[in-house]
């Protein structure tokens, strides 16, 4: 399931709702991204996420999708947080079951290398000199590289 949302979650409800339906999957495997604190210059307040809506669904759609072809998943949750966020908040959550950790771990990574760099959402970090936009990062673009 995928929620793109201003409101924060629970990461233990969810890690619970994975778990409720894991339906005989032997592995969970987790992410949670925070907003930092710091960026290349300097200190960070918060963040801007913006997103293209039902564009950004539809991404990640996809994405689960292809992930789902590599590896023998069963419930795969995507959580991505639009809107102002403050430095320590959480931005994004992605939990992934199946019948073995090995897939579980990478798919995970998987989905997080793709939202990092090819999902249509847009980030400002706010710092002291003002707001700026942030693209992906090269050695974000080469962990996605990884996956063809």
């Amino acid at each position: 399931m995928i929620s793109i949302q201003s409101d924060d979650f629970d990461v233990g409800k969810e890690y619970q709702a994975l778990k409720e339906s894991a339906d005989g999957d032997g592995a969970i495997v987790t992410f949670t991204g925070l907003v930092r604190d710091m960026c290349e210059s300097g200190s960070v307040s918060g963040i801007s996420l913006e997103h293209y809506p039902g564009m950004a669904e539809k991404s990640l759609m996809e994405i689960c999708t292809k992930a789902r072809q590599r590896w023998s998943l069963g419930n795969i949750r995507i959580i991505h947080r639009v809107g102002e966020l403050a430095a320590s908040e959480h931005i994004v959550f992605v939990g992934v079951t199946s019948k073995h950790r090995h897939d579980a771990f990478e798919a995970c990574e998987f989905l997080m290398d793709y939202l990092k760099t090819r999902a249509p959402l847009w980030k400002k970090e706010i710092t002291a000199a003002g707001a700026i936009w942030v693209e992906a990062k090269q050695t974000d673009h080469d962990a996605a590289a990884v996956w063809g």
